[in-house]
């Protein structure tokens, strides 16, 4: 058995708005009209006729969150709609900011009628003197998501309904705008006698206020020096210091041109987190951003790709090599991570002929060589215990020693050359990066160093006299003060 509801809009305020069809269907309504909220203007006016409502609003004490109560509304209605034909209510329009008649709608048990109802926009447009076709967005107070918001057009949020829900949207905009951003609430919006608009500053917006079913918050389209925070403003800035009138050092910028300052950017990053500062991990993770923004200006600019593209092809990767999260597959481990992601990331790639042909020859030579090393291992060409790989850097080293000793060059740095390889292998089994272990001893090189030239000074010893003997001495107090 399918049931009956039919959802009547009651309009955006006094019953003056109400077509004189909708107000015979209600008053000629034989038995209870349900209404989700008692709340509204016309519903006081016929009650006061003799038309009896139920009211919903007892639901919304029984639970803390606005989706639980929709859904129990909803679900209610359509009980009730088994046994008998229901007329249900709800202010506004029935299609516009009413999320059980969504619910109702998507429900296969029920057969939903929606006729009637006077939208509340257009009232806001008149009550804030706005132009729809300047483009706005119309939210939900209460699922009010922060990435969804578009600060460039005019905002409507609707269904803030009392000061807890104002509270809820006044953080969620603090996340962007300033505590004393204009907020303008809007009451009973078309209702010549009631109407009430408010502008008071963001911080204020929950308090004094006396918040109802009718009432609506509006923001004006923020300017583009508020949104330096947000994705859009780099990209025009970006876009902008390429384009005419732009700066001429980044006109001439081109792929080829930026690879090393990507380079660069990217060890900044990486002493900045050494530094354990959080604010100059930002910085530099910002530095790093702008080379990706170049890059994919400098290609937009020559049809090849762009931003988008960038972000979609991680986000495919991402969403993919984790099935496990968006999909339906199970892990115990972070090793059984590892292994999916290796195996979907070759099942993607084309069949090549050896283990080795997509090295990437771009990498410097330490991380180059750990991917050749990891690249092998995945076929058993690896060391099973670290004790073989010690032994085969004493073995290198020998070499070494002996190349040297015979003063050939050539042999000598060949002979070097497999002595770092064979490091760069121990450090892999231990999970330990050459690059990184490198770069964090030369910083602390650097940083004694500075130490051994501040306490000669000190000393009134000039650097350039000083025996080796005693800037080793120098040196070794430098490196106790590093533990002081």
């Amino acid at each position: 058995m399918m049931g009956n509801i039919t959802v009547v809009g009651l309009g955006a305020s006094s019953i003056d708005q109400l077509p004189l069809g909708i107000y015979r269907k209600l008053t000629q309504h034989e038995g209870t009209i349900y209404t989700r909220t008692k709340e509204h203007p016309v519903v006081q006016v016929l009650a006061n006729e003799g038309v009896q409502f139920e009211s919903m609003d007892n639901v919304y004490e029984s639970f803390d969150q606005f989706e639980q109560v929709y859904e129990a509304i909803s679900n209610q209605l359509i009980q009730k709609s088994l046994i008998e034909d229901v007329l249900y209510t709800v202010p506004g329009h029935p299609m516009v900011a009413e999320r059980t008649v969504k619910i109702l709608r998507n429900n296969e048990e029920v057969k939903v009628d929606v006729i009637g109802g006077q939208s509340f926009i257009d009232a806001l447009f008149s009550a804030v003197k706005v132009d729809p076709i300047e483009g706005f967005q119309l939210l939900d107070g209460t699922d009010l998501k922060r990435e969804l918001i578009q600060y460039r057009q005019h905002i409507f949020i609707a269904q803030v309904y009392d000061e807890m829900a104002a509270s809820e949207v006044k953080l969620t905009l603090m996340e962007d705008l300033p505590y004393d951003y204009p907020i303008t609430i809007v009451d009973s919006a078309g209702d010549i006698e009631n109407e009430k608009v408010n502008t008071v500053p963001l911080y204020q917006l929950d308090r004094q206020f006396q918040f109802s079913n009718l009432t609506t918050l509006y923001i004006k389209p923020a300017d583009s020096s508020l949104l330096h925070h947000q994705f859009d403003t780099i990209r025009e800035v970006v876009a902008r210091l390429r384009g005419p009138g732009g700066c001429p050092w980044d006109q001439k910028q081109t792929h080829e041109s930026l690879r090393r300052f990507l380079i660069e950017e990217a060890y900044e990053v990486i002493d900045a987190i050494e530094e354990e500062d959080d604010a100059h991990i930002a910085e530099e993770l910002g530095d790093v951003l702008l080379q990706v923004m170049l890059h994919s200006q400098i290609a937009e600019e020559s049809g090849y790709f762009t931003v988008n593209d960038v972000i979609r092809s991680i986000t495919d990767k991402m969403i993919e090599r984790h099935p496990h999260v968006f999909g339906d597959v199970s892990v115990d481990s972070a090793e059984e991570v590892k292994k999916n992601w290796e195996q979907i990331k070759q099942k993607n790639r084309p069949k090549t002929e050896s283990v080795l042909d997509e090295l990437n020859e771009s990498l410097p030579r330490l991380l180059f060589a750990k991917e050749i090393q990891k690249k092998v291992s995945k076929v058993g060409f690896d060391w099973n215990e670290p004790t073989s790989m010690f032994s085969k850097v004493e073995e290198e080293i020998k070499e070494l020693q002996e190349a040297l000793s015979n003063e050939s060059t050539s042999d000598a740095e060949m002979e070097f050359g497999d002595v770092l390889f064979s490091l760069v292998n121990v450090g892999r089994y231990y999970q330990l990066d050459p690059e990184l272990a490198l770069h964090r001893t030369s910083v602390k090189f650097i940083k004694r160093f500075k130490k051994l030239e501040e306490m000669l000074k000190h000393d009134q010893i000039n650097i350039d006299d000083a025996s080796l003997e005693l800037m080793d001495h120098y040196w070794e107090k430098a490196k106790q003060t590093e533990n002081e």
